[in-house]
């Protein structure tokens, strides 16, 4: 090979080194798309938007919110887990990415080896709230009931499968009571019945309910938490009322497409952890029920695999499917 050739080649390699060099400082270059695998106005929407618009500022660059429902949430997550891997594509995960793959007996990816954990969110303990008539005054009064009549109190959902499904059965576990599970398609039907006196409570997340509490149409007994949650201090928590170590949460983090440079992820992660520690951010999601979480992109994984552990054990005991 002669000098000219060397030096070419020389040259090329460099030109490659600068470029990949180039390309990861200047990350984000273009907006950034966050799918929500729910419709718009829900709780994981809510996070997403006010999360991604502290992010947006942050970055510099405008962060869309792309609503892709539908199956479970799995369109919206298997879109995210076959985007490209530029740090362009984000998910907005919560609960369904650690449940369904007990719940669907296949899915069109994998939860677990095509998408990296970025950085958890929040969460926000559910609450078991009962129409303001009820005469279950305490949660302790609500197991009461449960257990000297079996099978006869119901509890209402967003559907099979859902957080409070999942919430339910677990509760029926651990206390060991027969109560009926009513599935709805959606949280706002359920909670039509449950005001309406119908249904005899309700495992939700606050978010969607803290307003009905205030106005005095439902009694929120206890919240599944290890401790009081800051949004209902007078709430007792459920192992407060008599069930200890029982706690069942609702979610939110942010994931990328499995393939995702590790120095994108982390300067993700680093944006997020600022993101999370703005006291007006803590105010707004405290104001929505959510409890800060933050942490590493390690720990984020750490939390997926034992939620996915978790709600697998029950969802087999249950034996629920999500038809």
């Amino acid at each position: 090979m002669n000098k000219t050739s060397l030096g070419a080649l020389l040259l090329a390699a460099f030109s490659l080194l600068g470029a990949s060099g180039t390309t990861a400082q200047t990350w984000p270059a273009k907006p950034i798309r966050i799918v929500v695998p729910y419709a718009p106005g829900g709780a994981v929407d809510t996070i997403a938007r006010v999360t991604g618009q502290r992010l947006s500022e942050r970055l510099g660059q405008p962060v869309l919110i792309d609503n892709k429902p539908g199956a479970g949430a799995n369109i919206g997550m298997d879109a995210v887990a076959k985007a490209a891997p530029d740090g362009y594509t984000l998910l907005m995960a919560a609960n369904a990415l650690a449940t369904n793959g007990s719940l669907f007996a296949k899915l069109p990816f994998d939860p677990q080896k095509d998408l990296a954990p970025v950085g958890q969110i929040g969460h926000a303990p559910l609450v078991v709230v009962v129409p303001a008539t009820s005469t279950a005054k305490t949660f302790k009064d609500l197991l009461t009931q449960a257990r000297a009549e079996p099978g006869k109190l119901t509890y209402a959902t967003a559907g099979n499968g859902s957080s409070g499904h999942l919430a339910g059965e677990a509760l029926k576990q651990a206390a060991h009571i027969d109560v009926l599970h009513v599935p709805y398609n959606g949280g706002a039907p359920a909670l039509t019945d449950l005001l309406g006196e119908r249904i005899s409570f309700m495992p939700i997340n606050p978010v969607e309910v803290i307003s009905h509490i205030n106005a005095h149409k439902l009694r929120a007994l206890a919240v599944a938490s290890p401790k009081r949650l800051g949004l209902l201090p007078d709430v007792p928590t459920i192992a407060e009322s008599g069930l200890p170590d029982f706690e069942v949460s609702v979610w939110w983090g942010l994931m990328a497409p499995a393939a995702t440079p590790a120095g994108t992820v982390a300067r993700l992660n680093a944006e997020l952890q600022k993101v999370l520690a703005e006291p007006a951010l803590q105010s707004r999601l405290a104001e929505l029920g959510v409890v800060v979480s933050g942490g590493s992109s390690a720990q984020f994984g750490e939390f997926l695999r034992a939620e996915t552990t978790r709600w697998g054990r029950v969802v087999k005991a249950a034996n629920i499917k999500p038809d």
